[in-house]
């Protein structure tokens, strides 16, 4: 599966009220987990203990892990002009270190350079070094180790200096 084709998928999904999608082929394996933003007219996640919900989901088919973040707050972070944001250049799995048992390559409140290789996104089995774009300090990680991101997703925040 190409980029390409994960990236039609994503937005494919994107336009459904599908929230979790797995596909497993040839050894490649593929999650998608859509989070579901909540208004006040919205329902709630069924509960443990529901039978059934208006949409026909059972509680039996909603997992710990999927009720858990459905129920965490929205994070509402106001940006001040000067925080420079370093995206996703790509969807794939975002790691913050080389390897397991190596040390991150930059923690919260360290200083960075143009060129300083913050974190790996993998893609199809590629590990891309992301660099952090501007001199500055991290202020903030916003993604964590293992997860899942989506192009254009913001992974940290940055102020220039």
């Amino acid at each position: 599966m190409s980029l390409k084709d994960i990236q039609e998928l994503i937005g494919s999904i994107d336009k459904t009220s599908i929230t979790h999608f797995d596909y497993e082929s040839s050894g490649q394996k593929l999650s998608i987990r859509k989070r579901k933003e909540k208004s006040a007219n919205s329902p709630q996640p069924p509960a443990p203990g529901d039978d059934v919900t208006e949409e026909g989901v059972t509680s039996q088919e909603v997992s710990g892990e999927a009720s858990s973040a459905i129920s965490e707050p929205p994070k509402e972070e106001k940006l001040d002009e000067d925080v420079h944001e370093i995206v996703s250049p790509m969807v794939g799995t975002f790691y913050r270190a080389p390897a397991p048992d190596a040390e991150p390559y930059v923690q919260k409140g360290d200083v960075v350079q143009q060129s300083t290789v913050v974190c790996i996104v993998e893609a199809m089995k590629l590990m891309n070094e992301i660099e952090a774009e501007v001199n500055g300090e991290i202020v903030d990680i916003l993604a964590e180790n293992g997860q899942l991101v989506e192009y254009g997703q913001p992974l940290f925040l940055v102020k220039p200096v």
